[in-house]
């Protein structure tokens, strides 16, 4: 019994450094060749820009490690060029269950709304999707990847970074105008430079064991408190895709790590939870604690921290790898634009900004889970068990129940790049929101037409019958914001109907509609990320101007010159 999964060995090769015996310049340069990494250079690869991708390992990811992709990372996925292929292997699912000894006391469904193209979650082994990232940076021109090139030394300056690279032909010696850094939470590069990371520590080991089997359980996220199998501990399953099924067992602060890893350990504990007539193989184990804790700023100088390098939360909640890929998603279109000159280098402070907010959130989330579920005292285990019982009868219970609030996006509502509003809307499409799905085009989905550039979404009830004036203020307005420094492309949403000349989004359905609390004229401009930037009852092409000039980041750094000035 094995997967299907064969790890591959990527090729070293002589760098041209210490061929020919000189130092590299590159404009970007990421460390780490991990899924936020890999993020972080397909996004920029798809702008055009080239980079240079170095990583101290050669293959991808040993067992699973990140598991479960939430819904906003698949979307996020989508537009890098992986969703499709992260979707059909990987294993959805929406329900979770949680229970008391064998009783059922709490469930929940991640995905309610209906017409959305993405599940709530998908389960996938790390290497998998590490391999299709790779597959996808090769498609990609302007990304170099070098393996086996370990980053031993990075010396920050006023304009770029410096790096000594070891590799087994040698050092060599390279600089770059932006430094990304993915080295994972042990982060060499944060150690080198000094930098802090503050947080908790928790007291606990839990065990990872990977067991390929043939089983009929259910795809659902499955907790146990205080199971028969596990007694005053806690066990969780997942599916994975090959027949792999992840189980975690609570063992406690006193377990010996070492001890606990060994085959002649690990089985029987897995036996005992199966029961004695299913067969099963480890694929993979390992043991885990964890912690929640984050950088005071993610960008510094030239220097900029993604991913686990930047902040660490505990497993619980699935908020670590999705986490990491919305850095992603948040910086590089961001980066890109101060790269080009069409953006203040202060957009890049909106980057700490907006994702150490996410971070907090995450970490906020991820502590009160970990508190719930591994509780350090015995009144708190006490109430914790108080709840669980009360949880199979009474209602209000249930919403105390708190067996690991899984991964959703972060609202930037306090952003500094929203503009502030001066219409009423209903709905969650506030500025700094995630654009929230729909089917449009009749088979098609929203989030597929938008991202990667500004957006400025019109609608009309039944574009057919739009008057001549607003089809010509449209069109007039699509060529003046095209032509801007930082194009933004205009397209017409329609309940029925379409505009020549101007693209165009039916909503088939009527979810956009809802969704958006769309009215005739209403306006929302998305930024690059598909995140709001801003909204109005009626526009004009100077609001969407100045909006855009906002979201790029000008007016902070107008700001900033103010009180300088000062």
């Amino acid at each position: 019994m094995a997967t299907d999964f064969e790890y591959p060995k990527f090729d070293y090769v002589t760098p041209p450094e210490i061929r020919e015996g000189r130092a590299g310049h590159y404009p970007v340069i990421v460390v780490g060749a991990g899924p936020v990494g890999m993020s972080t250079a397909i996004d920029l690869a798809q702008q055009g820009q080239s980079v240079l991708l170095l990583d101290d390992d050669e293959t991808v990811s040993v067992g699973s490690r990140g598991v479960c992709y939430a819904k906003r990372t698949l979307e996020v996925l989508d537009r890098l060029g992986v969703g499709n292929s992260v979707a059909s292997k990987g294993v959805s699912w929406n329900v979770g269950r949680t229970y008391r000894v064998e009783e059922e006391v709490f469930s929940f469904n991640l995905l309610p709304e209906p017409d959305h193209q993405r599940p709530g979650m998908v389960n996938l082994q790390q290497y998998y999707l590490e391999s299709y990232m790779l597959a996808r940076l090769r498609e990609l021109d302007g990304v170099e990847m070098r393996f086996r090139n370990q980053v031993v030394q990075v010396t920050p300056g006023e304009a770029q970074a410096s790096l000594r690279v070891q590799t087994p032909d040698g050092e060599y010696d390279l600089t770059c105008d932006w430094l990304i850094v993915a080295d994972g939470a042990r982060s060499p590069i944060r150690r080198m430079l000094g930098l802090d990371i503050e947080g908790k520590i928790f007291k606990d080991r839990f065990l990872i064991a990977d067991v390929v089997m043939d089983v009929d359980f259910p795809v659902e996220r499955r907790l146990w408190f205080d199971p028969p199998f596990h007694p005053n501990q806690s066990v969780l399953l997942h599916a994975q895709p090959d027949r792999v099924w992840r189980i975690d067992f609570q063992l406690g602060w006193d377990a010996d790590p070492v001890e606990e890893v060994k085959p002649e350990n690990v089985i029987p504990r897995v036996q005992q939870m199966l029961g004695p007539d299913v067969g099963f193989e480890l694929e993979w184990v390992s043991i885990y604690t964890f912690q929640c804790r984050r950088m005071n700023r993610f960008n510094h100088g030239h220097v900029l921290f993604v991913g686990d390098s930047a902040h660490q939360v505990s497993p619980f909640g699935a908020r670590g790898a999705n986490s990491g890929v919305q850095d992603a998603d948040n910086l590089a279109w961001k980066l890109k634009l101060v790269m080009d000159g069409k953006a203040p280098a202060t957009l890049l402070d909106t980057y700490s900004e907006e994702r150490g907010f996410a971070a907090d959130e995450n970490i906020l989330n991820s502590t009160r889970s970990t508190d719930f579920i591994t509780p350090k005292s015995a009144m708190s285990k006490v109430f914790r068990n108080a709840v669980l019982d009360l949880a199979r009868d009474y209602p209000f219970a249930r919403k105390l129940v708190n067996s690991g609030r899984l991964s959703v996006p972060t609202y930037y509502t306090q952003s500094s790049l929203n503009t502030p509003e001066t219409d009423a809307f209903a709905g969650n499409m506030v500025p700094g929101a995630p654009i929230d799905d729909a089917p449009v085009n009749g088979n098609q989905w929203l989030l597929h037409h938008l991202g990667n550039a500004f957006t400025l979404l019109i609608y009309t009830p039944d574009a057919a019958k739009a008057g001549a004036a607003a089809v010509a203020q449209w069109q007039s307005m699509a060529n003046e914001l095209g032509a801007q420094d930082v194009p933004v492309q205009v397209m017409v949403v329609s309940g029925a109907g379409a505009v020549a000349g101007l693209p165009c989004l039916i909503d088939t359905k009527g979810r956009m509609q809802s969704r958006f609390d769309l009215q005739e004229g209403t306006a929302y401009l998305v930024r690059p990320d598909q995140h709001v930037a801003a909204r109005w009852r009626q526009v004009e092409l100077a609001q969407v101007s100045a909006a855009v000039r906002r979201a790029c980041g000008h007016e902070l750094a107008q700001l900033e010159g103010a009180m300088a000035c000062h």
